[in-house]
């Protein structure tokens, strides 16, 4: 099965920008929470050196697993201590503070405050009481990363890790694409095909550079490099242009690589292993000068411009018509290479989508396969959503099988569960999250709390984030709101959200993204599916920090049982799925909240 990906490197950021605070300075009086404290920014300093080395590890290695959950309990508890902190050091700066007019004491008694020492107000009972409790606690934190710093030097070594902070594992094992497709096994994508072929044949898209970009953007396994195949191959595109070329870029843009391939592509005799960038860029433009051609850069990630323009050099060259086809998850892509048209790809129909899921099972190009099979094949294809590779992924596990057994067995499966090596979706899913910013890691797992085919507002999403600390962190001066609004706009920009077609003011996740989701937040967060009676008996992780359910007419003490035994909880989010029916929280419910010291 696949483990729940925690989102710690953000978390890890967080605690050493707190313990810098200046809520914090009240306390480094106390000899040793000042000792202990700074222990603890070297150490979180030492874990994040090697953080994403563990976090690519983290699948295939269990020990680097529960490494990796050990700490992100320990992330959560050790900020939990220094919230309580902060809020010590704000009730302390307020009982300092002048009283208000309304309350204001006696002259004599304000004069009299002002001339004690601040350090004596320290002394109080309560003061004691709450720094002796503090003290316990952050020896415990303190020991835990000690023991966690002692694993670590067992598990991880700074060698995995590069520059840039990323790891040297490959995020999947995707193979490259190529230009070669199987008309016979595409469907629903005609028309899609005929609005590219259009745009390819037009002279008149000329662009400042010389050529014309022209970019297919969509979801992790819609189609996209299946289109520019068809779209490659066509006849009327192959003789409109005397130079063809395709690469597969992925998620590595290396100018080097990449002006290599499509060299090799174009003249593979040209190629040597003794060229340097400007040999084959001079080679590339020698052979593009004066020619119309048509370049295809498949999977492409890179939003760098620099990094764009410097593979780019050469292709002014080419005649007038030049057109360079470019596949892509993220908008940024299209923008950074200044596409003159881009082309969203959506989800095939449910007819299509059966017409790939029988085609790749059965060899079969119709319908006609037994009835029984067909209705069970019919409910394999609503878990697609609409993903060809999806129902491609699903009909090369029943390949060859027509027992009705065998198609409920795939029917009933979560796709989540499936054995990586037999299942390319989860590859091509996953690393759309990999690519992710840590704070938008962090903010995409919360949206593992909303059920499926939930559709919700910017400014909902923005406001749950605010309140659960997402946005605290300074970035360039910006208002939470304002990052909070560029944080949905990059979701959605990458593909994982995608406008409401019932409203487009409001946001969906496609079914396979919400299993994404979920993956990425792992034991972490738990949503109640629905809200019939018997949820009570399911089983929650001690680590569990957020909670969702649909409301029902009436939620009361039988639903919510569990409640006392997550005493870490911070999220407990009713969902609500009409607008129109009316909802009921106990009054017990409440007060078991209100017991709960970290719920926000």
């Amino acid at each position: 099965s696949f483990i729940g990906e925690a989102v710690l490197t953000v978390s890890v950021e967080l605690l050493i920008e707190k313990l810098a605070s200046k809520g914090l300075e009240l306390f480094t009086r106390h000899e040793k929470l000042k000792a202990d404290l700074i222990k603890w920014k070297g150490m979180l300093e030492m874990i994040q050196a090697v953080l994403a080395d563990a976090e690519d590890r983290k699948t295939k290695d269990k020990a680097v697993k529960k490494w990796l959950d050990n700490l992100q309990n320990l992330a959560y508890d050790a900020e939990d201590v220094l919230d309580e902190l902060e809020t010590e050091a704000l009730r302390k700066e307020l009982l300092l503070q002048e009283p208000s007019a309304a309350y204001q004491p006696s002259t004599s008694t304000s004069k009299f405050r002002k001339i004690i020492p601040t350090c004596c107000t320290n002394f109080s009972p309560r003061s004691i009481q709450f720094e002796s409790k503090m003290v316990s606690q952050i020896e415990d934190v303190t020991a835990r990363l000690q023991s966690i710093i002692s694993t670590q030097k067992d598990l991880l070594t700074m060698k995995n890790v590069i520059s840039d902070g990323k790891s040297r594992i490959n995020v999947g094992q995707r193979l490259p694409t190529t230009s070669l497709v199987n008309e016979d096994e595409v469907y629903g994508r005609e028309k899609d095909k005929e609005a590219i072929v259009e745009l390819l044949l037009r002279d008149d898209l000329r662009a400042d550079d010389g050529f014309s970009v022209v970019s297919i953007k969509g979801l992790g396994g819609v189609g996209k490099t299946t289109l520019a195949q068809l779209v490659n191959k066509d006849d009327r595109v192959q003789r409109h242009f005397q130079i063809k070329a395709w690469t597969c870029v992925s998620e590595d843009f290396d100018v080097f690589t990449v002006s290599k391939s499509i060299l090799n592509s174009i003249a593979s005799d040209q190629c040597t292993d003794k060229d340097d960038l400007n040999l084959l860029q001079e080679k590339l433009k020698k052979q593009l000068s004066g020619k119309k051609f048509l370049l295809v850069l498949d999977d492409v990630w890179n939003e760098n411009y620099n990094s764009w323009r410097a593979l780019s050099c050469p292709f002014g060259a080419g005649a007038s018509g030049s057109k360079i086809v470019v596949t892509h998850r993220n908008q940024g892509v299209a923008e950074t290479m200044r596409a003159v048209s881009t082309k969203t790809l959506k989800e095939l129909s449910d007819d299509d989508c059966l017409r790939v899921l029988i085609q790749h099972s059965l060899g079969a190009r119709d319908f006609n396969i037994p009835q029984s099979l067909k209705e069970v094949a019919e409910k394999i294809v609503k878990k697609c959503k609409g993903l060809p590779l999806a129902a491609k992924t699903l009909g090369g596990l029943l390949r060859g099988k027509d027992d009705l057994n065998d198609w409920e067995i795939v029917l009933n499966a979560n796709i989540w569960d499936l054995q990586e090596d037999k299942c390319d979706i989860i590859p091509a899913l996953r690393v759309s999250y990999h690519f992710l910013p840590p704070q938008l890691k962090q903010c995409f797992a919360y949206i593992s709390l909303f059920p499926k085919d939930y559709e919700f507002e910017e400014e909902q999403i923005i406001l749950l984030w605010t309140a659960e600390g997402f946005l605290d962190q300074e970035y360039n001066g910006r208002k939470m709101e304002d990052l909070g609004r560029q944080f949905v706009r990059e979701l959605h920009s990458r593909s994982l959200f995608q406008l409401s077609s019932k409203d487009t003011s409001r946001f969906v996740m496609h079914d396979l993204i919400n299993d994404l989701a979920r993956w990425a937040a792992g034991e972490l967060y738990f949503r109640v599916e629905d809200t019939l009676a018997g949820e009570n008996q399911q089983k929650f992780s001690q680590s569990l920090r957020h909670f969702s359910y649909i409301r029902g007419r009436y939620d009361g003490d039988t639903r919510f049982e569990f409640i006392c035994d997550v005493q870490h909880l911070r999220t407990f989010l009713p969902v609500k799925l009409s607008d129109f029916d009316e909802n009921y929280l106990a009054w017990s419910v409440l007060q078991r909240l209100l017991n709960l010291p970290r719920l926000r």
